[in-house]
């Protein structure tokens, strides 16, 4: 009797454990993202505003998705890089072009050590970080 109520436990905690794995795995490829002035995303000019992200792919290459009100606003291709440490805060990285306009370059998460690139940027020297905790 023992050994069956043991296999019971046993059997229920690996379904938790797997249950647990599988919603933070989705929560993995879902994101916020606050810009503070307009910015351009591939073609798109996104107002100031917070933003819902969601982005498909497993590799370093992704599919992302800009959405407010779970209407997708702008897509664009983003490639996940690695940071060298933790974000402190969610940020945006903007790069000012010379007509005026902004361009979003990337997107970091507060503490995560990834970020996702847009516009195939990857060397943050130049860009500059807008804190969305302002």
């Amino acid at each position: 009797m023992k050994v069956s109520l043991n296999s019971k436990l046993v059997t229920l905690a690996v379904a938790l454990v797997l249950v647990t794995s599988a919603f933070a795995a989705s929560d993995a490829h879902k994101g916020t993202l606050q810009v503070f002035d307009p910015v351009q995303v591939n073609g798109k000019q996104l107002s100031a505003g917070e933003y819902q992200l969601r982005w498909e792919g497993n590799g370093p290459d992704v599919q992302l998705n800009i959405m407010k009100s779970n209407k997708v606003i702008a897509t664009s291709q983003a490639k996940v890089v690695d940071l060298q440490q933790k974000a402190n805060g969610d940020s945006a990285v903007v790069s000012k072009n010379t007509d005026g306009t902004r361009t979003l370059n990337q997107i970091r998460f507060g503490g995560k050590k990834y970020a996702l690139s847009l516009n195939g940027e990857t060397s943050q020297a130049e860009m500059k970080s807008s804190d969305s905790s302002k």
